[in-house]
């Protein structure tokens, strides 16, 4: 891994809650005064939004598996790849954004001198110059595909990542979050984001999940109430997510230098369930990941500072 130019992702599914450890991880860089080179993952989808509707279409019409945007089929996984190692060797490379809403349209054409609409990308422009850390966020942040496939096809994103942290809840509160973000923030039924997740499961069991044994934390949730039924359309039932004091965080970590013990005994509550996982309220998750990963980020810092020192 880098020394000078690190580099963090968070990971998981759509629903899975990588916005919020996003924002964790974000004050946590704010407060140890670094410059943060922000990546959005959805800006390396292969499709902007009307073409990506014709694909499924297409893909439906034919037959066979429903193009989903958790397939490499609809990412930019080898473009992806190419910046983390860019980023390593250099802390430069290029990105580019994901237009979701008229507010985030109105900001980048008025930075950017363009007539975009929600559902465009926006043109690849250099990163800020002079970054201290390149921080991933999205649904693909520690993907590989190795296996198979000619030369120019494959990609290993995650080799290039200093701390990789997966966010993976139980997957009933994952569609139940899904769920309640798309029919509360966007025009979704609970019958179409059931059928979205539906046509996504080949690829989510083929691309998503297998980046969970390459993070370096997980951080996954677990109800401590009846989440039996994450479909129901019943009106006082339907998208209701377990608050966090009605569920548990398992916490699995992998790196070997961090004092787990000594974590749990700060939080309270907390518990070790093997020497690698940690549990605990998951009201208590804020708390848990600033001790867990403020030294991580900390020490990277350091590491990249001395090489600078030296160099």
């Amino acid at each position: 891994m880098s020394v000078v130019h690190p580099i963090v992702t968070v990971t998981g599914s759509s629903g899975a809650g990588t916005s919020f450890v996003k924002r964790a991880v974000e004050k946590i860089f704010a407060r140890e005064n670094l410059n943060a080179a922000i990546i959005e993952g959805d800006s390396f989808h292969k499709f902007d939004r009307m073409t990506m509707r014709q694909k499924v279409a297409e893909s439906k019409a034919n037959g066979g598996r429903v193009l989903t945007h958790f397939s490499e089929h609809a990412n930019e996984f080898v473009k992806l790849e190419e910046l983390f190692s860019q980023y390593r060797e250099t802390g430069t490379g290029k990105r580019r954004y994901y237009i979701h809403s008229d507010e985030e349209a109105a900001e980048l054409n008025a930075r950017l001198g363009t007539n975009l609409k929600p559902g465009e990308f926006t043109p690849w422009e250099d990163l800020p110059a002079g970054t201290d850390i390149l921080f991933y966020e999205g649904l693909h942040g520690m993907v590989k595909r190795m296996d198979h496939g000619p030369k120019e096809g494959m990609y290993d994103v995650s080799k290039y990542v200093d701390l990789g942290i997966g966010v993976c809840p139980v997957v009933n509160i994952e569609w139940m979050q899904k769920i309640y973000r798309d029919t509360s923030e966007r025009p979704y039924t609970v019958e179409q984001v059931r059928d979205t997740i539906l046509e996504r499961m080949e690829d989510y069991i083929e691309y998503v999940v297998p980046q969970f044994h390459r993070t370096h934390i997980n951080f996954h949730r677990v109800p401590l109430v009846d989440t039996s039924d994450p479909f129901s359309t019943l009106a006082d039932e339907a998208a209701l997510v377990p608050e966090p004091k009605n569920s548990l965080m398992v916490t699995h970590v992998r790196l070997k230098d961090v004092d787990l013990k000594s974590i749990a005994a700060k939080i309270p509550g907390a518990w070790l369930q093997t020497p690698e996982t940690l549990v605990y309220n998951s009201e208590h998750m804020i708390l848990a990941m600033d001790l867990l990963m403020s030294p991580i980020i900390h020490n990277l810092v350091e590491k990249k500072r001395k090489a600078l020192a030296q160099a």
